[in-house]
């Protein structure tokens, strides 16, 4: 299973028990914010929107508080005015990461990013550097447990999907963002339960890493994940499942 998806199941199993829940909420609330800003208040037209407010629900956000978020978007509430960033990076073993956020203050951001990668066996990198290889897909993780290969094959391709792939635990759904509602509206039509999914940047090619360097990779994207500008962190790295195990365990 490639490196984006597996992260993406690792962070779905975090935000299940994760204390720093208060944490989520102000990331997913700045989503919000920043997507109603960009393409206006209204889910069932703005897309970026929709998945911001079906995550929020996801960990039992209030709608009170999703209302406001949308509010302080599009000017009906008064709130900070958040800039949207990428970073391009590279991590331990010459993995490329696109690290993306929303920050009020992009100078303090870019010093703490910088200084974190340094600390972590990474480094910035020149704009461009990374990103060339990361194109955006909508990826749906469904647990092997829950539905056959064929069968899930025969519900995604029809909706839209563009590939399934399987590898250890999970199955991989990979469709356009364009087919990405579709998607999800066809798997929970037929009561498919979906374990996580996201719209990612998906990279062209993966670095495999085992041993140290695949623990000081996880390490880092769990630390930039934790500062409270970031909102994803991408990267072309592919552990091995016995190796994810491994570090699961350790």
């Amino acid at each position: 299973m490639s490196g984006h998806s597996k992260w993406a199941t690792i962070k779905h199993k975090k935000a299940a028990t994760d204390a720093k829940r208060g944490a989520a909420f102000t990331k997913i609330i700045r989503e919000i914010t920043a997507a109603a800003k960009a393409s206006g208040g209204n889910p069932d037209t703005n897309p970026r929107l929709r998945t911001a407010m079906d995550r929020a629900k996801g960990i039992n956000m209030q709608k009170s508080n999703i209302d406001n978020a949308v509010k302080k978007g599009t000017g009906e509430l008064p709130g900070v005015i958040y800039e949207e960033f990428t970073f391009d990076a590279y991590g331990p073993g010459g993995v490329a990461m696109l690290i993306a956020g929303l920050t009020d203050n992009k100078n303090r951001t870019t010093a703490e990013i910088r200084n974190l990668l340094s600390k972590k066996s990474g480094n910035m990198a020149s704009p461009g550097s990374t990103s060339f290889l990361f194109s955006k897909k909508g990826v749906i993780n469904i647990e092997k447990s829950k539905i056959s290969e064929e069968a899930l094959m025969e519900i995604a391709l029809d909706a839209g999907a563009e590939d399934i792939g399987t590898d250890g635990s999970f199955h991989e759904v990979t469709c356009s963002p364009a087919t990405y509602e579709a998607v999800k509206k066809a798997l929970n039509d037929k009561n498919v339960p979906i374990a996580s999914e996201e719209l990612s940047m998906v990279p062209s090619s993966y670095i495999k890493l085992v041993g140290d360097q695949a623990k000081q990779l996880l390490d880092l994207m769990e630390s930039l994940e934790d500062q409270e500008d970031v909102q994803n962190v991408y990267a072309n790295f592919d552990i091995p499942e016995e190796e994810m195990d491994k570090i699961s365990s350790s």
